[in-house]
C-alpha cells in the first residue's frame, strides 16, 4: 500500500520558478541560499527565547552541563 504525499507551498513555487535546467553550481548556490536562511530563521527564534528568559552566560554553561538540556531550553 502507498501513501500519498502532496507537495508542500514551498516545493510548489520552486517548481514553478525552477521549472527550466538550472546548472549545477546554481542548485548548489541555491541550495546554500535556502540552508542560511533557515539557519538565521532558527538563530533568531533562540535570541527571541533567550532574550524572553533572561538567560546569561553562566546559564549557557549551566546548560551545557545539564543532563535534559532540551527540557531546560524550552520550558
Amino acid at each position: 500500500m502507498q501513501t500519498q504525499h502532496s507537495l508542500s507551498n514551498l516545493q510548489l513555487e520552486l517548481l514553478k520558478v525552477f521549472s527550466r535546467q538550472v546548472s549545477d553550481d546554481d542548485v548548489k548556490s541555491i541550495h546554500s541560499l535556502l540552508s542560511n536562511y533557515f539557519a538565521e530563521k532558527a538563530m533568531n527564534l533562540a535570541d527571541k527565547k533567550w532574550e524572553e528568559n533572561g538567560w546569561t552566560d553562566a546559564d549557557a554553561l549551566r546548560m551545557i552541563n545539564e543532563r535534559n538540556r532540551n527540557e531546560l531550553a524550552f520550558s
